[in-house]
């Protein structure tokens, strides 16, 4: 795989794919709007709690890795930031419309099934029916972006997770509802000592 992403990562580059796609006007992003679509409670999973320095160590890291670019003027008040992820002159890694839309969808939601994807994608590419998504699918798995799951038990539909973060990890039983904040505690912390890994990581660049 090309890009490997962490988790942050991926929810960073995703937001920048989905902005500049949704609200082109918008985009490039400061980054208090980054921080904003990190941290919708709508089309994201997890949602998360990230302040200005977790996010602004994250784009340090991204920057550094040539994934991202602040593209204000040199004596701009505002830093703009874009993404170099695809579809860019930096890098050989193309998407059409349509898969562009759907690997957004998988950094940012995790992962999914076609209707699914063919439900929350709409915003960023209109397919006309689940055939096309799983057309979509098809191809960038072929291209080594997406696996398919195994079908979990009762579900009709087998659920696609993109691979820039490496192999998936197995799905894990649903907590009861009485450790839910356990659970984001966890996340939390989890998150937490992601940006500390990412800040040493950044040093090394310097």
């Amino acid at each position: 795989m090309e890009q490997m992403l962490s988790p942050l990562e991926a929810r960073v580059i995703g937001c920048l794919i989905e902005k500049e796609v949704s609200t082109p006007d918008q985009y490039p992003l400061s980054l208090n709007a980054l921080v904003n679509a990190c941290n919708q409670k709508s089309n994201r999973e997890p949602v998360m709690g990230l302040g200005e320095r977790e996010v602004q160590s994250v784009l340090d890291l991204l920057i550094a890795r040539r994934l991202v670019s602040n593209v204000a003027g040199f004596n701009a008040r505002v830093a703009r930031y874009q993404h170099r992820f695809c579809n860019t002159e930096f890098g050989d890694l193309r998407f059409s419309a349509g898969e562009l839309a759907v690997v957004c969808e998988l950094l940012l939601r995790g992962a999914q099934t076609p209707g699914e994807l063919r439900s929350r994608t709409p915003r960023l590419h209109a397919f006309d029916d689940v055939t096309q998504v799983e057309a979509v699918l098809e191809a960038l798995a072929a291209r080594g972006h997406v696996v398919r799951l195994a079908r979990e038990p009762g579900k009709r539909e087998s659920r696609y997770a993109h691979l820039f973060s490496g192999e998936p990890q197995a799905p894990v039983a649903a907590a009861p509802a009485g450790d839910r904040l356990a659970e984001l505690e966890a996340e939390n912390a989890r998150l937490r000592a992601e940006v500390a890994e990412l800040t040493a990581k950044l040093a090394q660049y310097e």
